[in-house]
């Protein structure tokens, strides 16, 4: 079966554009992404203060732990012994609205692997480097400007890959905001 000049042309042009897509997305790097605008959404959780004195204190611990045969590099142990420390926070899944969140942690090199099972939209007791994770767990949507041609009848779809925005997909926030414990600039 003999190609045509026509479907050669084709073939060819179809190849430039796949050539030229995965150019763009391989352009894409994690500064131009972070550059996107946050997604804002409401927070859940809406407890007034007397809500939350009523509430029992949760205190979480981790589910399964898997030993570490590294040795803990002894210049971190400050920062270690900070990010240890229990906070009070409430715990949001914004995706799967009122699941509770299963994730491992292991936030230094020679620390055991764990494994937590954090309850949503409830004041809990918890790590601080845990409620730091749940504040990072967010991806980028990423959309093609999609703009068309007419080529001889052939209607064609080209254009450049952008990232929309950025979507937060689990998150936690302080507790109490009279008497903040928590320090740093992500105000965990």
């Amino acid at each position: 079966m003999a190609k045509t000049p026509n479907a050669e042309k084709e073939m060819d042009s179809v190849n430039a554009q796949m050539d030229a897509f995965s150019g763009q997305l391989s352009s894409l790097n994690i500064d131009e992404m972070n550059k996107a605008p946050k997604l804002e959404t409401e927070q859940q959780t809406k407890l007034s203060q007397d809500q939350i004195q009523k509430n029992n204190e949760v205190y979480l611990k981790p589910k399964t732990q898997i030993g570490c045969k590294e040795k803990f590099n002894e210049k971190f142990r400050d920062a270690y012994n900070f990010d240890k420390e229990y906070v009070n926070f409430i715990a949001e899944n914004k995706e799967i609205i009122g699941e509770s969140i299963q994730l491992w942690t292991r936030p230094y090199p020679g620390v055991p692997a764990q494994e937590w099972v954090v309850p949503v939209n409830t004041p809990v007791w918890g790590p601080r480097f845990l409620a730091e994770q749940l504040k990072k767990c967010s991806y980028h949507r990423i959309i093609m400007d999609n703009k068309t041609v007419e080529d001889n009848g052939n209607t064609r779809f080209y254009g450049g890959v952008q990232v929309q925005n950025t979507i937060q997909r689990l998150d936690a926030h302080p507790v109490s905001s009279k008497k903040s414990i928590f320090m740093g600039n992500t105000k965990f």
